[in-house]
C-alpha cells in the first residue's frame, strides 16, 4: 500500500512540475527598470540599509546615547561619542556621535536599533544593493548613512550613497 501512495505522491509532484513548465515565466524588470529602485518592488516594511535622520533644523538627531548599540543582539553598532560646542554645534542635544559605524557583514536587520532609538535617529531605508566581494567595504560610516542637508549658500552637504 506505501508503494502506490508514494508513486501517487510522485506523480501528483510531477503534474505540478510539468504544469507550471509551460506556463510563460514571470521576472521583475530590476536591473533595468526605471526609477532609483529600478524596478525592485519593495514591500512597505521592508528593512534595509540603515539612515540617519537630521531635524527640522538640519541637525543630526543622534544624542549619542548608546541605546542602538546596547538593544543590538549581534553587537554590530559602535559609537563615540563628544561633546557639542558652542561654536559647533553638530546635533540639538549636548552630546552627538562622533563615530557612528555599522557592520553589515555582522548586523541581521532585526530593527532592534531603530525600536530602541527615543530620538528616531537610525531607521531603515530602503537601500537593498549591500552586497560587495571585500568586507571592508561592508562597515558604514556615519558619512554613509547620515541624510544629506537642504543646502545652505556656502555650506557643503553631506553625501549619502544609500537609496532612500
Amino acid at each position: 500500500m506505501s508503494i502506490v501512495r508514494n508513486i501517487a505522491a510522485i506523480s501528483k509532484g510531477m503534474s505540478i512540475t510539468f504544469r507550471e513548465m509551460f506556463q510563460p515565466t514571470e521576472v521583475e524588470n530590476y536591473p533595468d527598470g526605471p526609477g532609483p529602485n529600478r524596478g525592485a518592488v519593495l514591500q512597505e516594511r521592508f528593512r534595509g540599509a540603515h539612515v540617519l535622520q537630521r531635524d527640522e533644523n538640519g541637525l543630526e538627531k543622534c544624542v549619542a546615547c548608546y541605546l542602538c548599540a546596547a538593544a543590538c543582539p549581534s553587537n554590530c553598532i559602535y559609537i563615540e561619542a563628544a561633546e557639542n560646542t558652542a561654536e559647533n554645534r553638530i546635533s540639538s542635544s549636548e552630546r552627538y556621535a562622533k563615530v557612528y559605524n555599522i557592520d553589515y557583514n555582522r548586523c541581521i536587520f532585526c530593527g532592534y536599533c531603530v525600536e530602541a532609538c527615543p530620538t528616531d535617529a537610525i531607521t531603515h531605508g530602503h537601500g537593498f544593493e549591500l552586497a560587495t566581494l571585500n568586507a571592508t567595504n561592508l562597515v558604514m560610516r556615519k558619512e554613509d548613512m547620515l541624510v544629506a542637508t537642504v543646502g545652505k549658500p556656502g555650506e557643503l552637504a553631506a553625501h549619502s550613497d544609500s537609496i532612500k
